[in-house]
C-alpha cells in the first residue's frame, strides 16, 4: 500500500530543512509532527525537602537534551552557584554543546562520550573518583544506575523531570499511513489515549530494541524498524519502505 501520510511522535523541530522535511518534499507526503509525551518540571523546592544537595557532588551525568535543561532549571531556582570545578559528563558531543545554552564551554570541564553507550559508560569509570550527580526522569533506563552502582561509583539519582502522556483526543477520527514511535512511554501514551487502537493497514516505524519490544508487547507489527545495518536513521528507514511501497 502506497504512503501519503507519516505522523512522528515527537515536536515539529521547525527547521524546514530537517529530514522528516526533506523526506516529505522529496516523496510528496504530508508529513505531521505531534508529541506523544510531554515533559513537567519537578520544583527545586520538591528536590530541597529531598535533602538533594547539588554542591556536594564533583560530576553531573547529563545524557540528553532534557536533562541539561531541568538540571540547570533546578540550578536557578535554588539559586546555587556552581563552582567552576564542576565536571559535566554528557553522552555525546551534541548534548555537551547544547549546555552553552546555559554556561561557557571554556570556563567548564566538560566531558562526553561519542554516543555510544558503552563508551559512555568507560568514560564515567574513568573518572570513578566523582561523586555524580544524575538528573533523569521518572522513567529512564537502568544501564547507568545499574553499572554505577555495580562498580561502586558515588552517585546521587535524581529525578528532575517527569514524562506524561500527552492529550491525543483529537486524533481519534485521524488516520495516518505511518505512525513513528521513539520510545516505549510513545507506545503507553497511544494505548493510555485509544485503548481500543487497532493497527490494522497502518504501518508502525518504531527506533530501538526497547521501542520495539512496548510494540511487540501491544501484539502490533513494527514493520519499519531503526536503526539496521542498512538503515542507522529512522528516515533513512522509511525512506527503504517507500522505495517499495510507493515505487
Amino acid at each position: 500500500m502506497k504512503v501519503k501520510t507519516i505522523l512522528v511522535s515527537q515536536p515539529d523541530p521547525g527547521d524546514k530543512k530537517s529530514p522528516f522535511h526533506s523526506l516529505a518534499e522529496k516523496w510528496n507526503l504530508k508529513v505531521d509532527f505531534r508529541p506523544f509525551i510531554q515533559v513537567d518540571p519537578v520544583p527545586g523546592k520538591d528536590l530541597r525537602k529531598k535533602r538533594l544537595n547539588i554542591l556536594d557532588h564533583t560530576g553531573v551525568i547529563l545524557t540528553s537534551r532534557n536533562a541539561v535543561d531541568h538540571f540547570f532549571r533546578v540550578v536557578e531556582e535554588l539559586k546555587i552557584e556552581l563552582p567552576t570545578t564542576m565536571k559535566y559528563f554528557c553522552i555525546n558531543e551534541g548534548v555537551s554543546l547544547y549546555t552553552q545554552k546555559y554556561t561557557v564551554l571554556r570556563k567548564r570541564k566538560m566531558f562526553f562520550g561519542k554516543g555510544k553507550e558503552p563508551e559512555f559508560l568507560d568514560l564515567l569509570k574513568h573518572h570513578s573518583k566523582e561523586k555524580y550527580l544524575f538528573p533523569c526522569s521518572d522513567i529512564r533506563k537502568e544501564t547507568i544506575p545499574d553499572f554505577l552502582q555495580h562498580h561502586k561509583i558515588n552517585f546521587t539519582e535524581a529525578v528532575m523531570y517527569k514524562t506524561v502522556n500527552a492529550d491525543l483526543s483529537d486524533l481519534a477520527d485521524v488516520y495516518y499511513d505511518i505512525i513513528v514511535f521513539f520510545s516505549p512511554a510513545d507506545i503507553k501514551s497511544l494505548f493510555d489515549n485509544f485503548p481500543d487502537f487497532e493497527q490494522n493497514d497502518t504501518r508502525i516505524a518504531g527506533w530501538g530494541k526497547t521501542t520495539a519490544m512496548a510494540i511487540s508487547e501491544k501484539e502490533l507489527t513494527n514493520n519499519i524498524p531503526a536503526p539496521t545495518a542498512d538503515a542507522p536513521s529512522m528516515v533513512a528507514a522509511i525512506e527503504n519502505y517507500l522505495k517499495v511501497s510507493n515505487k
